[in-house]
């Protein structure tokens, strides 16, 4: 084979910009859901969903409106938060980002506080978990869940039945919601270079 060759890597994504409000968090699940059921990695939906509802969650209360049923004046431009699933060799990323720089920081909740517990959650449930700050600004909060066996695309033979979102919940166009599209691409982008060149060193070991 000629040393330039590139062998392929696996990659499956999706991902969507969504209004930072608390009915995000139920409409990250649908997607969850939608998206594992197309890619037929069903088993893996419940840890996933729960992952993915602790990140959200904590990326409505840095960057959003917590009041539950927000007036329209209430939402402003720059409340956006962007989720991302991404399959890779043979684990499972769940990605959200959000405008705020500043890292989600573990507490240590009493038996009587109901809140603060998420953190120590995704530390029982993920493989690993860190934050990323790309270039546009904000972070992106990323947690790794192991598929077991690497990824093989499964073969796309149903009939593509896109997720319906519930009214006003997708994020307008605008800057912030380009800031979160290009941050979670730049999320994709480098961690796929990165298994890229983690497997040409292991080829050639």
């Amino acid at each position: 084979m000629p040393s330039d060759a590139v062998n392929p890597i696996a990659l499956l994504a999706a991902s969507l910009r969504l209004t930072a409000v608390p009915s995000a968090v139920a409409t990250s699940r649908m997607f969850v859901r939608h998206t594992l059921t197309r890619w037929r990695f069903e088993e893996h939906t419940d840890v996933a969903t729960l992952v993915m509802s602790e990140l959200v969650t904590n990326a409505v209360k840095a960057s959003g409106t917590t009041d539950p049923h927000p007036k329209p004046w209430q939402i402003k431009a720059e409340h956006v938060i962007g989720i991302q699933l991404r399959a890779i060799e043979a684990s499972l990323y769940v990605e959200v980002w959000d405008r705020i720089n500043t890292a989600p920081v573990r507490q240590n909740p009493t038996l009587e506080d109901t809140s603060g517990r998420g953190l120590l959650l995704l530390d029982e449930l993920v493989k690993r978990w860190n934050v990323y700050h790309p270039p546009v600004g904000g972070k992106v909060v990323w947690a790794e869940l192991p598929l077991g066996v690497p990824l093989e695309p499964p073969p796309f033979d149903r009939e593509h039945v896109p997720l319906m979102l519930p009214p006003g919940i997708r994020a307008s166009r605008g800057p912030v919601e380009e800031q979160a599209r290009t941050a979670l691409f730049d999320q994709l982008l480098k961690t796929t270079v990165d298994a890229v060149i983690s497997t040409r060193v292991n080829d050639a070991t």
